[in-house]
Formats: structure tokens, sequence, C-alpha cells
């Protein structure tokens, strides 16, 4: 018979908490719209919203019992602690041991680009040598990370671990608690510096993500970034580096890429062996964020040649660059889904993919940079010599996004407005067959409302393919 994820008596131990009676769990849920029959349902305090006043419905839904910390009938199945939030951090470094006791190896990835990405290709390519587990989403903050170690099932080989973090202090805990062997920043920008204050300190932050480095633990490092040497400073007595990049110094090093449209044939040096792939997603960035997937198999111990075929596999996510096929009214069209998130660095690589799309016209269609700070309008009127050199129409959102678009040629302006509820409706109208539409703005923009409303102007679903972000 099969072990369940969590025992009733692991349940007991790591948390320090109360069962009602005792249950197993074969997984955990902090939303009953996702909760599958068994799972632990964890009773969290979010912003307006008690999950305790869902216990009942969780229950009703199969859940195998709830974490809570306030009143809740005697007659349910019930884990009482403390803090619900303190007691699922418990769940996940009790997880964490047990899953280094078992032999697991753990990767975290952190960085201001391409934590969600790398994660992901991290997940195709270390399937390829056992079992591998990852956080869901963008899981990688004070609950998402306890959860996703939480998750990590029994007989899972790798554990891929996302930390991020809006303000100072908040990746050294997060890292403490994966404890990952291999550390990977990913790059380093101008994302949440209206919270950091300068760029030096968004690298530090960074950094610290290796004070959790297991003893012997090996750190990925961007060779191109110009704050390289600091985040070698950084490193701690007995931590291994390994760099990746361009840059002629990295250990893993993309050679030559060859670009189109829908990917890139790229050649990289991993410490001294030569490995080709097809990557079926456009632009650098993505290359880059391969590059570093096979320096931590490397790091790993692992023979890269063995993660191609995964890696050439790979498509982008819903948000990250996912491609749809759109039919509108006069023809079909093409929709570059980047919607999730955006920065500088983020958006600049986008507008390079929206630039090798073969299309009538280059449609960007942008929501405001957040968390920039003093730094937000001089950081958004940047952007115009990219958007002159990829797009033929730019339409934007938001109080920000305005001094971009002041700031392009009057032929290029397609519109702005307000917030994206109101560009939503204006996009759709001004699209046209052989379009290639961009969309992309920080997730506080709200940019999935213009998605949603070009998407319903097809006349089929759109279907997904390999793309950019």
């Amino acid at each position: 018979m099969t072990r369940p994820l969590w025992t009733a008596d692991e349940l007991a131990e790591a948390t320090g908490g109360t069962l009602s009676r005792p249950f197993d769990a074969n997984g955990l849920s902090i939303d009953t719209r996702t909760l599958t029959p068994d799972d632990l349902f964890v009773a969290l305090l979010g912003e307006g919203r008690d999950g305790h006043a869902f216990v009942a419905d969780a229950l009703a839904k199969g859940a195998a019992g709830a974490l809570v910390h306030d009143d809740v009938a005697p007659s349910e199945p019930v884990l009482r602690v403390d803090d619900t939030l303190a007691g699922l951090a418990r769940l996940g470094a009790f997880a964490r041991s047990r899953f280094g006791m078992s032999g697991g190896l753990t990767v975290a990835v952190t960085g201001s680009v391409g934590k969600t990405t790398t994660k992901e290709m991290l997940r195709a390519a270390l399937s390829a040598f056992g079992t591998t587990h990852a956080a869901v989403a963008s899981y990688n903050n004070h609950w998402g990370l306890p959860l996703t170690l939480a998750r990590t099932p029994r007989d899972a080989m790798f554990c891929i671990a996302e930390i991020g973090m809006n303000h100072a202090g908040e990746i050294a805990p997060l890292a403490r608690l994966a404890r990952p062997h291999v550390a990977v920043i990913t790059t380093i920008a101008k994302a949440h510096v209206g919270h950091l204050g300068s760029i030096e300190a968004i690298a530090d932050e960074k950094a610290s993500v290796m004070q959790g480095l297991e003893p012997g633990g090996i750190a990925v490092l961007p060779a191109d970034s110009p704050q390289i040497e600091r985040l070698k400073a950084a490193a701690g007595d007995g931590v291994v580096m390994l760099t990746f990049g361009a840059d002629p110094s990295a250990d893993v090093r993309l050679v030559h890429r060859e670009a189109d449209a829908d990917g890139s044939l790229i050649h990289i040096d991993v410490v001294g062996h030569m490995v080709s792939l097809r990557l079926n997603a456009p632009g650098q960035h993505m290359a880059m964020n391969a590059v570093a997937t096979l320096a931590v198999v490397a790091a790993l111990g692992f023979n890269p040649v063995q993660a191609i075929d995964a890696l050439e596999a790979f498509a982008p996510l819903a948000g990250r660059g996912a491609r749809r096929e759109l039919l509108l009214q006069d023809g079909p069209a093409l929709l570059l889904d980047e919607s999730y998130n955006g920065n500088g660095a983020s958006i600049r690589a986008a507008l390079d993919v929206l630039r090798l799309q073969p299309a009538g016209r280059r449609i960007a269609v942008l929501g405001d940079m957040l968390e920039l700070g003093d730094e937000g309008p001089a950081e958004h009127a940047a952007l115009a010599e990219a958007v002159i050199a990829s797009a033929d129409r730019l339409f934007t959102c938001g109080p920000l996004m305005r001094t971009l678009f002041d700031a392009v040629p009057a032929a290029l302006r397609g519109c702005h407005a307000a917030d994206s509820a109101a560009l939503a409706p204006i996009v759709r109208a001004a699209l046209a067959r052989g379009d290639a539409i961009l969309v992309k703005g920080s997730l506080g923009s709200g940019m999935k409302r213009v998605i949603e409303a070009i998407e319903s102007s097809s006349l089929q679903p759109s279907t997904s393919n390999a793309g950019a972000g």
C-alpha cells in the first residue's frame, strides 16, 4: 500500500499541533477551488480573507482535514496550531529534512527576470534524471515556498524551489528554509528598485540566496551581469561558484545562437563540452534561461546531453511568452502573451521577440512597470528606442506608461488609456489580419484583461505553441 504524503503522526510532529482525530493527507491546499480529495486544507489569513471561513467547504469537498488556529467544531478533522502560516512553514521545514534524508536534491531559483521560466526548464531537464517536483506557478514567497516544500512527493529525486522578494531581507529566510544544494541567480535588473533603492541593493538581496546553501553547495551566477563581482564577493566560505552567460569567462557559455521567429538553435559550451539544441522559444533571454538550466544540471553532476531532449520539448507558459494563434473576422493573427509581469529588461527582451515576427503589423500593448519608485518615469521613457525598433503601433495604459507613449513618434501611437480595463476594448477593436500582438506589463497593471479581450475576438479557441518570455 502506498504511504500517504503526510501521516497523522508526521502532521502532529512537524507542526507541534493537536489533532482532533487522526487523519493522513496526500496533498496540501490553500484554495478550495483547486482542492482535491485527501488534501490537508491550510486555513491561511490573507488580505481581506480568512481561510477559516472555507474549512467547512474544504471538508465537504473531501479534504482529509484542515490546519486551523481558530475554534472549529470538535467533530471536524482538524489539526490545531498556534498560527497556520507558522504551521505551514514548519510543515515545509519538516518535508525538506525528510526529503534530504532520502537523498533528494534541492535547487533554488531567484533573480530579477526569468525565475519561473528557468524553474520550468529545470523541471523539464531534471525529469530526465529522476522524479522532479517544482513550485506551482510563481509560488515563491513566505507561503508559496513552504507550500512547495510540503508538497514534495516521498519518491522525488529533485525539488525546485522558486524564491522571490519585494523588499530587502525576504530572500535569506526563505533560502534557509529551502536549504538548496544549488542556488541559481538568473539576472540582476531594476525590478523592485523602488523598494530597495539601487541596483547594488538588489544584487545584495538576490545574493542572500547563497546564505541558505547546504555545506559544499554550488552557486550558479550570471557572468554577463555588471554585478557579477558583487555576487561573487557575497558568496560565503565553502560556496562553489559556477558562472553562465555569453561572456568568454563563463563556465557554461552561450557560444552561438541562430535566431528566428519561433525559437533559436543554440550552441553551448558546458565546462568544456559542446552541446547544441533547438529551443522552441525565441529570444536571447530564453536562450540564456536554457544556459542557466544546463549549468544547474552540470552543477548537480549530471550529463547535460541527457537533458537536451527535454529542453527541446519545452514550451513557454501563459503570461510568460506563450504564443497563441487567433482567428479574427478577417483572418489569422498572433498573440504573444507576456501579461504576467514586466520590468525594463523583460520588456526589451519581449520587444526583441516581437521584432522577429513576420507580421503585417507588430503591435506592442504595454502596461505600467511597478515598484520602480522615483526611477519609474525615466525607466518607462527609456523604452522608447526599443519600441521604435520593434513595433509598428503602441498601445499603453497606466500613468507611467504615458511617459513612454509621449516619447515615441506620433506615427507609432495607437492609444493610451488610464488602465487595462479601459484599454482592452480599444486594442480588441484595432486588431486586424496578420497582426502580431505583444501584451506585457507588471502583474498589478492587470494586462490579463487585455489578453482576455483579445482572445474573445477570436472566432475559435486560441491555440498555444512555443514562444517567447
